[in-house]
């Protein structure tokens, strides 16, 4: 019963995604200047996702002598990291536009925290392996 709501639910934010109109159908309209740094804040999101996406292929294609299953990790680490990021900006912009028009707090969420720690330790893991010599 509460999966079942619950798929329901996250069935009814995915088609916001695509009918962006929708959204502007509820409470009233924002303040403008919020809603465009809420694009603002889109437009960074998705920037984010693509230098990750960027950043996989150039691990792929730039350190062919890093050993294969490392490289192999930190390419889908980065490439799965930069969708999170494109799927991440879409939902957090139908979630903040809404709650502006509701007058509700905008929503928190712990993505962020996430994605900082696995970019953190995916940079500790090439400076040691600069600094190994790993990467000739």
């Amino acid at each position: 019963m509460i999966l079942a709501e619950g798929l329901r639910s996250a069935g009814a934010a995915v088609r916001l995604w695509f009918s962006p109109a929708r959204v502007g159908e509820e409470g009233t309209t924002p303040d403008y200047r919020f809603s465009l740094a809420n694009e603002r804040t889109f437009l960074a999101w998705l920037r984010t996702g693509l230098a990750l996406v960027g950043g996989g292929f150039a691990v792929d294609q730039f350190l062919p002598r890093l050993h294969e299953g490392l490289r192999l990790i930190f390419t889908v680490v980065l490439l799965v990291g930069g969708a999170l990021c494109a799927l991440r900006a879409v939902n957090h912009w139908v979630r903040c536009e809404r709650a502006m028009r509701r007058g509700e707090d905008l929503p928190v969420t712990r993505f962020p925290t996430a994605l900082a720690l696995g970019v953190g330790v995916l940079a500790v893991a090439m400076v040691v392996l600069v600094l190994l010599g790993r990467t000739d």
